[in-house]
């Protein structure tokens, strides 16, 4: 057989069952996209690669396969590196292949040249620059083996122009990369002094993470906490991979997690902290983090093992497997008291809802959405307010049915990743909820909704400011505000039109509850703008540098 170097690459990629690819072309990978038109790959435009990214991005976090998007050299490049960068923090499978300038021509300055690979270098699981044609039958399906394996993240693969023009003899194709999700071996005498913690304990608490849902383990804190009788806390990362309707569910943790959550975690005298990183937003300042507390740290990923709290007891390993194997031993307990007293501290520091009479306030737009759209919904945010908001109230009962950047917090996220998990989740309705801010940032992909069609509702609950940013300067601030409101906002309802995406706009709807409603019932993409009041805040919020117990306002909300 005889292949160019650009064939081949995109033979792997059809041997590794990709079935869409999102990217641009431009100069220096124009032979990839020849070789894509005879391809069984159906190709997607977007309309900025950092778009494309984040596309695929809302595919692999939404069914937790690798998937792959494509980049020119230079800008293009350069485009792709903050949604590389989110996935990295979010551990999220992506394999994003960059075109390069001839390899004879690296270092020289030439036309649409960055240096693709030390740019990625920190920001990527593992990343390549392939040196010779031989080399893409080893790289791509090492770069799907390493996007997906241990604790997932991408990689990028730069491919010289001259590498991609290239044709050489072979005989066979090697075989694809095959994720095996097989039971690992778990030391036993960790697991073992780990049920012997947790039977001894009193007032346990399961702090679990992101690496939950990357691990599909789920079911398995379920049935751990339910064995045990053991309350359970989760961050952003991990909402919707325990049911909130479970009297041992406390919500999310930390900078605007409910106040009972943080005071109950400060109580605990066994912290299992499952997946997680102990980040800086889910536990506040670490050396007031949980004080009265031993913590036992489970997580794939040996870089995080004690690298800000320190463990009683850890295991470095997969986490599903660990779970399993604990639970098999543990005690039932049915901790009376304990969840008595969580009982007591959800009544006495409850989550306060606004006035239900407050038909706009954005907590109730929220909940008025989560009652109309399917229960198996998939909903994706940008970063702000409303993806707090979100956070807070939007009852997710199924993994990876929230879609959000976590660790980077990148605004322009929401809507590419909204289109994405709508490509890989045809059956399913996926709402975008974003601010006036956040869509802004990658505005440009309603166009690429608009060529797919797809059932993307986009929600802009649009307060005319950086609400974040503006409520930090109000509470923290001393009410010193700048370069947080915005001199004018576009009609995006408007501008939703003109890319080809039905729109409504909420204030100009006699009733618009029954507005709402129909757009959100309506097949198809919808836009809808809902006007805010910009004074709201997301409370409580716990302020930089403060323990989580320190946290400013959640018992009143002040209009």
């Amino acid at each position: 057989m005889k292949y160019s170097g650009a064939a081949i690459t995109i033979k792997l990629l059809e041997r590794q069952g990709i079935k869409n690819i999102i990217g641009i072309p431009g100069g220096s990978n124009l032979p990839l996209y020849d070789a894509l038109y005879e391809s069984s790959i159906n190709h997607i435009l977007s309309r900025h690669e950092q778009g494309a990214a984040f596309i695929a991005q809302g595919m692999a976090r939404s069914n937790g396969e690798v998937a792959v998007c494509f980049a020119t050299s230079g800008p293009g490049a350069t485009n792709l590196l903050t949604a590389i960068a989110d996935a990295k923090l979010d551990s999220v499978p992506i394999v994003s292949i960059t075109g390069q300038v001839p390899y004879g021509a690296i270092g020289t300055d030439a036309f649409q040249e960055v240096d693709t690979y030390g740019l990625t270098i920190p920001i990527t699981k593992h990343n390549f620059l392939v040196r010779s044609v031989e080399e893409l039958f080893y790289v791509i399906p090492e770069a799907f083996k390493i996007a997906r394996e241990g604790r997932p993240g991408p990689v990028n693969i730069d491919i010289p122009k001259n590498i991609q023009l290239q044709e050489i003899e072979f005989d066979e194709w090697p075989e694809p990369y095959v994720y095996k999700n097989t039971k690992t071996a778990t030391c036993e005498k960790l697991v073992k002094k780990a049920a012997e913690m947790i039977n001894s304990s009193q007032k346990p608490i399961l702090y679990i993470g992101g690496g939950i849902i990357s691990s599909n383990a789920s079911e398995e804190v379920y049935k751990l906490a339910v064995k045990n009788n053991i309350p359970v806390a989760s961050t952003l990362m991990a909402l919707g991979a325990f049911n909130p309707d479970s009297e041992l569910y406390l919500g999310m943790l930390g900078m605007h997690g409910a106040r009972y959550t943080n005071f109950l975690m400060n109580e605990s005298d066994l912290i299992l902290a499952l997946g997680v990183r102990f980040d800086d937003r889910a536990i506040g300042n670490a050396s007031k983090f949980c004080p009265n507390a031993k913590i036992i740290h489970i997580d794939i990923d040996e870089s995080e093992i004690n690298k800000i709290k320190e463990s009683h007891l850890f295991i470095n390993g997969d986490v599903k497997s660990t779970l399993i194997d604990i639970t098999d031993i543990i005690e039932e307990n049915p901790r009376e008291d304990w969840l008595l007293r969580v009982r007591e501290m959800k009544a006495k520091h409850p989550f306060v809802m606004p006035d239900k009479d407050d038909f706009m306030h954005p907590i109730n737009i929220i909940k008025h959405v989560s009652s109309i759209v399917p229960k198996d919904s998939i909903i994706a945010t940008d970063v702000g307010q409303h993806q707090m908001w979100t956070a807070q109230v939007y009852p997710f009962k199924y993994p990876r049915s929230l879609l959000t950047s976590g660790g980077l917090g990148t605004m322009g996220f929401g809507l590419p990743a909204a289109i994405g998990a709508a490509l890989e989740n045809k059956d399913k309705t996926v709402v975008c909820f974003s601010g006036d801010g956040s869509i802004l940032m990658n505005i440009q992909e309603l166009a690429t909704l608009s060529d797919l069609g797809l059932n993307v509702k986009v929600l802009i609950l649009n307060n005319g400011h950086l609400g974040l940013v503006r409520q930090q300067q109000e509470m923290i601030y001393n009410g010193r505000y700048i370069a947080s409101k915005f001199l004018s906002n576009p009609d995006f309802a408007a501008i939703s039109r003109g890319f080809g995406v039905e729109a409504y706009d909420i204030s100009k709807e006699a009733k618009p509850l029954e507005a709402l409603e129909e757009a959100l019932l309506k097949p198809g993409p919808v836009l809808i703008n809902i006007p805010v009041r910009a004074n709201e805040n997301v409370v409580p919020i716990v302020p930089p540098g403060a323990g989580n117990t320190e946290m400013l306002g959640g018992e009143y909300y002040d209009n």
